[in-house]
């Protein structure tokens, strides 16, 4: 059996690239500040770098399965290319209210629901409790909390996330903020 691993998980949308709603083309696509700093230093330390994305418009009709798929195989590429690749990018395009045709499911993937934080711990052999979490809304850190992630971090880099959910950790302003909570799981897992 091999060891486990942690991973940082990431959220796309807010957290990877500006959120500017819908996005799915690399014009599109502007990355946050220090997202590759913050990942440089996290697989340097042994982190796998996994994304775990709602993609509703995909349910919604805005951009179809194949626009997603491309945007991320261009992402992936950019992650490569910074000495960060990511392991695995897991996306629900399901919506329970406003999917069409067979995306109008509550999924078990679709955050708040963990599914896709499970489907990465199963795997890769993942141990949850050392591992962390950012996204940048509540939901992300219910389905980190729900699937038993260690640090569930809320990224409000305009500060505008006045209190700390009860789900999340802490909340960060800067993704350099990120870097002391790598260390801490460090210090846990040796």
């Amino acid at each position: 059996m091999k060891p486990k691993q942690k991973a940082l998980f990431l959220d796309r949308d807010g957290v990877i690239n500006h959120d500017f709603a819908y996005v799915h083309r690399p014009d599109q696509f502007e990355f946050m500040e220090g997202i590759f700093a913050l990942c440089q230093q996290a697989t340097k330390h042994d982190y796998l770098l996994i994304v775990v994305t709602n993609q509703a418009g995909i349910g919604r009709g805005y951009y179809s399965e194949e626009q997603f798929l491309a945007l991320t195989a261009w992402m992936k590429d950019q992650f490569t290319s910074h000495g960060t690749p990511l392991a695995e990018v897991y996306y629900c395009p399901s919506h329970p209210e406003h999917g069409l045709g067979d995306y109008r499911v509550d999924s078990p993937d679709r955050k708040p629901n963990p599914g896709m934080i499970l489907k990465a711990q199963h795997q890769f052999n993942i141990d949850l409790a050392c591992s962390i979490l950012i996204g940048d809304n509540e939901s992300d850190t219910e389905a980190a909390l729900r699937a038993g992630v260690g640090t569930r971090l809320i990224y409000a880099p305009s500060g505008d996330c006045s209190s700390l959910p009860a789900n999340a950790t802490a909340i960060i302003t800067h993704l350099h903020d990120a870097l002391d909570y790598l260390q801490a799981n460090l210090a846990l897992t040796k």
